[in-house]
């Protein structure tokens, strides 16, 4: 491709997958904001949850001198707690209701555009009442995101057996998710994510194209799930290249040129694309966001 990559996305990072030490909300989250706000290559950032008060005023600040758009993971706020949106104990689910809407109302606080989340664990006698108490919990959180503003709400395509086994799930049922939703709901979108393309069996255009009109966010990052023994298995988002993985420049030419062709990356769009990678063991995240940045500019220029 020889236009800039940056007239069609607006190029992303997860900062606290990039920088694990702040995933519970605590950490040096102030500084390691400070280094992706410095850092031209990104003209997005996707936080989560800051617990002080204090130090979520001055990620603030540091965001609105930025030119940064801001986008807010919910999902470690569920990870982190062993909270189920879609739990069929009641109590449970409104419990995990009420964390998410009180990060709709920080990630209002903090300027952000999109709030993203993850369906639960699910027993598959019971699948389809755990669908049913994702739709309500979901139908909940888009009504009171509106109530408060434009913020889009985006449920991240997870897989369903491999790590996090959530209900949402393979494309079929993500489609029939993502058109009940949008069909009573204008803030609802799907969050795509590369990595988790292969844990769901499922091949890029496989995974995609059935849900192409409700994409609205999107993800790049790989995984590792060859054998149970190997290093960094599962959800982990370890770097491109990682031994073992199974997504690098090939595997990310081909996401962005389907990403294309349906139109989601677009000079008219300019979505949100980030990097959601994570260091693995003792390597130092910023030589991992190198890496992320390597591969998409060998990727872009390939397409």
């Amino acid at each position: 491709m020889i236009e800039p990559i940056k007239k069609f996305m607006k190029l992303g990072l997860v900062h606290f997958m990039a920088y694990p030490s702040t995933i519970k909300g605590e950490g040096p989250i102030l500084e390691t904001v400070k280094k992706i706000a410095a850092d031209s290559y990104f003209d997005a950032i996707e936080i989560t949850w800051i617990k002080d008060p204090k130090v979520r005023a001055e990620v603030k600040k540091v965001l609105d001198s930025s030119h940064m758009t801001v986008a807010y993971g919910g999902q470690p706020r569920l990870l982190t707690t062993g909270s189920n949106i879609n739990s069929l104990d009641e109590a449970k689910r409104l419990e995990a209701l009420a964390n998410l809407k009180e990060g709709i109302d920080e990630a209002y606080e903090m300027g952000a555009v999109g709030f993203a989340f993850l369906s639960g664990r699910y027993e598959e006698e019971t699948k389809e009442e755990s669908y049913q108490a994702l739709v309500k919990s979901t139908s909940e959180l888009c009504e009171y995101a509106k109530s408060k503003g434009n913020m889009r709400i985006a449920l991240e395509v997870f897989d369903y057996d491999i790590d996090k086994k959530s209900v949402i799930g393979p494309a079929a049922l993500a489609k029939r998710f993502a058109e009940e939703m949008r069909g009573r709901f204008d803030n609802f979108g799907l969050m795509v994510d590369l990595s988790h393309i292969p844990m769901l069996h499922e091949t890029i255009e496989e995974s995609i194209l059935p849900v192409k009109d409700y994409i609205i966010h999107a993800h790049m990052g790989n995984t590792v799930i060859r054998d149970p023994g190997c290093e960094a298995y599962g959800d982990m988002h370890p770097r491109f290249g990682f031994p073992n993985s199974e997504n690098d420049v090939d595997q990310l030419v081909e996401y962005l040129r389907t990403l294309m062709e349906i139109g989601f990356i677009s000079e008219k769009n300019r979505p949100i694309v980030s990097f959601e990678v994570k260091p693995w063991g003792d390597e130092d995240p910023d030589v991992v966001i190198a890496n992320a940045k390597r591969t998409l500019d060998l990727a872009w220029a390939r397409l």
